[in-house]
């Protein structure tokens, strides 16, 4: 569905994709990314990773997604997810973030990430500071895609995959009890095979503070199986969320589906490869959902009732997952 990668100019990498119109010869352009940096505070350092951001073709977007990858992986693995949430609207943050670093400034907790969570969660709560990080990175990326003078969205989906699951938890949180306004914003948190970090409680402390609130939590897994620690970031969501409907758990589903096409070997090897059937249902549930979300609506196929959703259901596609 998407047209090549092409190289831009001043060493970034923009991507634009297209969608076929029926019945012409051309294309119109989708989604155009575009490689930056973002600012994030570690310890008594600022940090500088990378930032990849996604720009819809249209200049009203739906909401801002922010994507997290998950450990030992990177922003690029996340491209393709990215790009669909893009080809539906919205624009897309996507940073990678350590996976190993001297000082805890990791997405996963090998020991005490929270005070660098704390750092991350600022990013977005500054976000209506025109300059903060976020804003100053949105502002390059903007201009390098043809989008300067645009503002940064004011609806959030805030989704991220297996660690970065349990960083987006924590970070919603974060911006609940210190950005209040900012957390006004949030309309989805989205875990995607969200995996629980072998210490630290930073998943629970956010799930059980989400708790307190209506902005809805969904998740879409795998079978518990040994690359998403048996399953555990999905099992501490349904002890933790009292809800009738917290997503869907794919019933043959890889660790790798998350990533799609732009998967690579050391997660296939590790963790099996994805059946297209896991990802295109992944890829269809995330985005409806954001949508809805940021939208204030509800299109009934994509949930618990709906023609696509109980096809996935009675086909085995797909379970519910529900609150304890």
């Amino acid at each position: 569905m998407f047209a090549k990668r092409v190289s831009a100019l001043a060493g970034a990498l923009t991507v634009v994709a297209a969608l076929a119109l029926p019945g012409t010869a051309h294309a119109a352009p989708a989604w155009t990314e575009v490689s930056t940096t973002v600012d994030v505070k570690c310890a008594a350092l600022t940090y500088h990773p990378a930032a990849d951001w996604f720009f819809p073709a249209t200049t009203s977007p739906k909401g801002l997604v922010y994507l997290q990858h998950g450990f030992s992986r990177s922003n690029g693995n996340m491209a393709d997810l990215a790009e669909h949430y893009a080809t539906a609207g919205f624009v897309v943050f996507a940073p990678t973030l350590p996976s190993a670093d001297i000082f805890g400034c990791t997405v996963n907790n090998i020991g005490n990430n929270t005070p660098f969570l704390n750092n991350v969660a600022a990013v977005l709560g500054d976000a209506s500071n025109a300059n903060g990080a976020l804003a100053r990175s949105y502002a390059t990326a903007a201009a390098q895609a043809g989008r300067s003078g645009t503002a940064l969205p004011t609806r959030y989906v805030i989704a991220g995959h297996s660690a970065g699951g349990e960083a987006v938890a924590y970070i919603a949180n974060r911006l609940r009890t210190t950005y209040p306004s900012q957390f006004a914003r949030v309309k989805l948190v989205q875990l995607l095979d969200p995996v629980k970090s072998p210490v630290g409680s930073n998943l629970a402390a956010g799930l059980n503070g989400l708790a307190q609130t209506s902005v809805p939590v969904y998740a879409i897994s795998s079978p518990p199986y040994l690359a998403n620690s048996f399953g555990n970031g999905t099992t501490e969501l349904v002890n933790d969320l009292d809800r009738p409907f917290l997503g869907v758990r794919l019933t043959t589903g890889s660790h790798c589906d998350a990533e799609g096409a732009s998967t690579d070997g050391l997660c296939t090897v590790l963790n099996g490869t994805s059946q297209p059937q896991n990802v295109a249902a992944l890829q269809t549930f995330a985005v409806a959902w954001a949508l809805d979300a940021a939208g204030g609506t509800t299109t009934t196929t994509y949930y618990p009732g709906g023609t696509y959703y109980q096809s996935l259901l009675g086909s085995g596609v797909t379970q519910t997952l529900s609150g304890a």
